[in-house]
């Protein structure tokens, strides 16, 4: 049921796309697609933050659609993929991404592991040599909102030695005390207010400070 389902999507796809389809879906390319791209991603978001299970299944269907849109463009260009090898690729990612759990005899190859913590590292780890990456903090997506990509590289560096500056042992000690992310959320508003008040700008102020990590981590390695 579920692949004809899909099937049927990817029809649709080529049917809006081919002679005689219809001309807005037929003039569309991956670049006049990013807006619509992002804007469902969003909103796919809203709905999860909303608990909304109706608002979450549309949604995504619409954020599935835009993957079958990019994959119908490419396949019609000389050498392009198609959503077979955008499937297949993302299957074999996920198989080579996860040796603990798809490598046989996995234990006694060293990818036995215990925690979420150890998944994580291990991922990053993983992806890095696949990337040919020299640092943790390479492919970091520069267009993220600086708080997501602060994130992204506190998440990555998990397996960077380097000690917490001062100020963030002490900004731990305030977060232990706040106790919730309703706490949180409220704390970190307060301070985009008061940062508001002075003239700055908490986005850019957060953007540098991931930079100016970024360089620590990367002068460590």
């Amino acid at each position: 049921m579920r692949g004809s389902h899909f099937t049927q999507l990817v029809a649709l796809l080529d049917q809006l796309r081919s002679p005689g389809g219809c001309p807005w879906d037929g003039e569309q390319t991956h670049q006049s697609l990013v807006e619509y791209l992002i804007e469902e991603a969003y909103e796919s978001v809203e709905a999860i933050d909303a608990n909304d299970s109706e608002a979450m299944c549309e949604e995504l269907g619409d954020l599935l659609l835009q993957v079958v849109f990019h994959a119908r463009i490419s396949q019609e260009q000389p050498g392009g993929w198609d959503i077979d090898a955008v499937i297949d690729g993302i299957t074999q990612k996920l198989i080579r991404r996860h040796p603990h759990v798809f490598a046989e005899d996995s234990v006694q190859q060293g990818n036995h592991v215990s925690t979420t913590a150890d998944v994580e590292i291990g991922w990053h780890e993983r992806k890095a040599k696949e990337k040919k990456r020299d640092s943790v903090t390479e492919g970091i997506p520069e267009a993220l909102p600086a708080l997501m990509r602060a994130q992204k590289l506190i998440a990555r560096s998990k397996s960077v030695s380097l000690p917490d500056p001062a100020y963030m042992v002490e900004t731990n000690q305030v977060i232990e005390e706040l106790g919730t992310e309703e706490q949180l959320g409220d704390y970190l508003f307060a301070l985009v207010s008061s940062a508001t008040s002075l003239g700055l700008d908490s986005e850019a102020a957060v953007r540098k400070a991931v930079l100016r990590r970024m360089q620590e981590i990367q002068s460590h390695e």
